[in-house]
């Protein structure tokens, strides 16, 4: 196998991370992205629906988050350099 991953090969990886699911380590070699793409064929293949609720889920996290961190009207007193937490 030639010392660098063809492209290829960097191209299947690509899709089979995609269709599976899931992350690989970027191969420097030809024989480590053929062991990759060895490991990544012996994983299932994650359905669309699948990948839509597991961005569902992101995205609800990630609205959660963000609302958790969020400053209410009821949490500060005053405007500008006057500003102060209420309690």
């Amino acid at each position: 196998m030639a010392d660098t991953p063809t492209p290829r090969q960097l191209s299947y990886l690509k899709a089979l991370a995609e269709r599976t699911g899931q992350t690989f380590s970027w191969p420097k070699t030809g024989s480590q992205a053929s062991a990759e793409i060895a490991r990544l064929k012996r994983t299932c293949s994650s359905t669309p629906a699948d990948r839509a609720i597991e961005q569902r889920d992101d995205r609800a996290g990630r609205e959660a988050a963000e609302d958790a961190i969020a400053v209410h009207g009821f949490e500060v007193v005053g405007y500008g350099s006057n500003c102060r937490w209420s309690h």
